[in-house]
């Protein structure tokens, strides 16, 4: 069977992984069907980052030392499995467990795919094309949003099932469709050198952070970001749900799904206009987004964790969502231009997820233990204020002219 061109599988994977991911009806399943507390509903985040903690440096060394392509096969499989598992448990013990799976998963994927995608079409292109499926992300949501929230009415159960069905699914037709022609084994794995290569693959990955400033600052501001950001993840249906409440008729499924769906539609917009602004400001305008639209989120989940009134809550809930939903690509753009060793890329990239692990790892279980004590909202205001550095981190970073990363180099030692 003949594969694919890398961009056109890239935006198909970007329009059926959105598609797949279902969070909608995931975290309703959780709250509505499963009745889990706050603390076990971060607990399955904290399980999750933990895991990656300790298995995103390892995998994203597998990636770059034998094939980014097979890593993310793996990875999509393992991750649609453990949704349906989670789809048929009902035990919170096997639900977090099952968590945890999907986050070893998940490290097989980070890194990975975007370190795939920037070795076939080369790292002068890998901008726009992230944020264009950014886009293409966005359609997918909405048709998962319609598909299986149709679904979630008849049965959550079902919804979650279907979501990661798919998610296998798209996994395995990869095997077939998906090319892999810049990456380049070293010669020493070919020689049953494996072992050997993946030490070498991961020293080199902490020498090219330690010795570039910006790469530094960029994994801290994943540290303090992973940290506030498990009270958001896990609390905001459960938030409106059982402190906000919503008015007679509305199902939950038709609020949450409203809201996203106009996140989608202005987010497809919105990541138009940032497209032609990173055409034409280059780098330096992706650090300015990324400090606005930080600031932004934090304003936003702050008003969303405070307010009272339905219609007000679900409109800032709202904003926090576009906002956020502009970081990811920002930050993947910044930080891949900084990777100019792409015998690395995957190790490096997997890194600056490990400190997004650490954080949300550290961070979960003390958010919990916030929110059953002194209820959900506070939680949601403690994990938002913690993520202030991260744009303080930012911030200081463009001060300092870090945008382009031959000039921000630091002496390299030779150990690691």
């Amino acid at each position: 069977m003949r594969r694919l061109d890398s961009r056109t599988v890239y935006y198909g994977l970007s329009f059926t992984r959105a598609m797949a991911v279902g969070w909608v009806v995931f975290d309703l399943f959780l709250v509505r069907v499963l009745h889990f507390t706050p603390l076990e509903l971060i607990l399955m985040g904290t399980a999750m980052e933990a895991t990656i903690f300790v298995s995103e440096v390892p995998t994203g060394v597998v990636a770059d030392t034998y094939s980014r392509r097979l890593s993310f096969i793996i990875g999509i499989v393992g991750m649609g499995g453990a949704v349906i598992g989670v789809g048929l448990s009902s035990a919170p013990w096997l639900v977090i467990a099952l968590w945890a799976l999907w986050g070893l998963s998940y490290t097989f994927t980070s890194g990975a795919f975007e370190a795939w995608l920037t070795d076939e079409i080369g790292l002068e292109n890998v901008g726009t094309v992230f944020l264009r499926g950014t886009r293409v992300r966005i359609v997918g949501s909405l048709s998962g949003l319609f598909l299986f929230g149709a679904v979630g009415l008849l049965s959550l159960r079902a919804a979650v099932i279907g979501c990661g069905a798919l998610e296998a699914a798209t996994g395995l037709a990869c095997i077939f469709l998906m090319p892999e022609t810049g990456f380049r084994r070293g010669v020493a794995s070919v020689r049953d050198r494996a072992l050997a290569e993946l030490r070498t693959t991961a020293l080199g990955g902490v020498r090219f952070v330690r010795g570039n400033a910006l790469v530094l600052v960029l994994v801290a501001t994943e540290l303090f970001a992973g940290f506030g950001a498990e009270a958001f993840d896990r609390l905001t249906e459960a938030h409106v749900i059982r402190d906000v409440g919503f008015p007679a008729g509305i199902n939950p499924i038709f609020g949450f799904g409203a809201v996203s769906v106009v996140a989608m539609v202005f987010g497809f917009f919105a990541v138009g206009r940032v497209i032609r602004r990173v055409d034409r400001g280059g780098t330096r305008t992706v650090a300015r987004l990324l400090v606005v639209f930080t600031l932004a989120t934090i304003v936003g989940q702050i008003a969303f964790a405070l307010g009272r009134n339905f219609w007000l809550v679900m409109a800032v809930f709202l904003a926090a969502l576009l906002a956020r939903g502009l970081l990811a690509p920002l930050y993947t753009t910044w930080f891949n231009r900084q990777i100019t060793d792409s015998s690395v890329r995957a190790t490096v990239l997997s890194i600056s997820s490990q400190a997004n692990a650490i954080g949300q790892a550290t961070g979960g279980p003390v958010l919990g233990v916030v929110g059953n004590v002194f209820g959900i909202p506070a939680a949601l205001v403690v994990g938002a204020l913690t993520t202030l550095p991260t744009a303080a981190l930012y911030g200081r970073a463009l001060r300092h002219g870090g945008v382009e990363p031959e000039l921000r180099r630091l002496p390299v030692t030779a150990e690691a």
